[in-house]
């Protein structure tokens, strides 16, 4: 505990950017065709961890419990920063 003002670094390897954007397509892709709003499912699925929010179909809801919240999270900010 003597270490609680000093900030964690974190460093995702590339191998994840790339797991994560091809599960985040694929489940874009199943709620789409299920007819959902994507965005807000996979939104709800982030903040809130359940993965009811995430259709069953194509498999979706088991890929995108392989990927941690902060995980998509950190790819997500990099990606939107890098566009401004």
């Amino acid at each position: 505990m003597d270490h609680i003002e000093e900030t964690v670094k974190v460093k995702l390897a590339s191998d994840s950017a790339i797991k994560v954007h091809d599960t985040l397509k694929a489940v874009y892709e199943a709620l789409e065709v299920k007819g959902y709003n994507s965005v807000n499912q996979i939104v709800a699925y982030i903040m809130s961890g359940d993965p009811t929010y995430i259709t069953g179909y194509n498999n979706a809801r088991n890929l995108m419990a392989k990927l941690e919240p902060d995980e998509i999270l950190e790819i997500l900010v990099k990606e939107y920063l890098k566009a401004l």
